[in-house]
């Protein structure tokens, strides 16, 4: 290969790259990719959940989409997205990579959260479960928890949580889960359960790590 052909290619090849780069390039965009993590949405329910206007969401879904990192589907005059096939992985690579590079990312999660105890791993999750030895909650909204949850999962939004407190058996430790490491239904709902009295930690990722590390899932409320 002559090398003005060859550095036409190398051009054209990184600049292909660079299209993914720049999709990721964007806070909103990346929080959408983290909401579609959980399961297929619709524009509108992307922009309430992501507090952007429906054109706002769009435009940053069809960035998304030009890039091969969402798919969409069309029902009447309602648009679907979801995650294509190894999107999550490059999402799970980026944020995990920013924690460890990032020593802004790690003050800035030390001074928001507010995190007591070991959180459980997916290991130790799967263990326990096999086991009955605990009890797991998915404190997402239900939407979510339809999509797509651990089996043996309690359905249990956040802000509906107190009520559902005197179903909860006491003397066995109480696991929720959410979004993924940095969603803070998590804490929010761990918060609330020890000061309540029980004994409770969170699920150190989320079920999109859950099911990416090959761990079964499960769909519908009764499921």
């Amino acid at each position: 290969m002559d090398p003005t052909r060859k550095r036409r290619f190398k051009q054209q090849l990184f600049d292909q790259f660079a299209r993914l780069g720049k999709a990721l390039a964007n806070n909103h965009r990346l929080e959408l990719i983290e909401l579609l993590a959980q399961g297929e949405r619709s524009v509108e329910s992307l922009a309430r959940e992501a507090d952007l206007s429906v054109a706002n969401a769009s435009q940053h879904l069809q960035v998304l989409h030009a890039a091969g990192l969402v798919e969409q589907r069309r029902e009447g005059v309602f648009a679907y997205y979801s995650l294509t096939p190894g999107a999550f992985p490059l999402w799970q690579a980026l944020r995990d990579l920013a924690r460890q590079r990032l020593a802004e990312v790690e003050r800035l999660v030390e001074s928001t959260l507010e995190r007591e105890g070991e959180p459980v791993g997916l290991e130790e999750l799967a263990r326990r479960l096999e086991h009955g030895d605990a009890v797991l909650l998915d404190v997402r909204p239900l939407r979510e928890f339809e999509a797509g949850h651990i089996p043996g999962a309690i359905p249990a939004p956040v802000a509906e949580l107190e009520a559902l407190l005197p179903s909860l058996p006491r003397g066995v430790e109480v696991i929720a889960y959410c979004r993924g490491p940095y969603c803070t239904f998590a804490d929010e709902a761990v918060e609330l359960l020890r000061a309540r009295g029980f004994n409770a930690r969170r699920l150190e990722l989320g079920l999109p790590d859950w099911r990416a590390a090959g761990y079964p899932v499960r769909q519908g409320v009764g499921a």
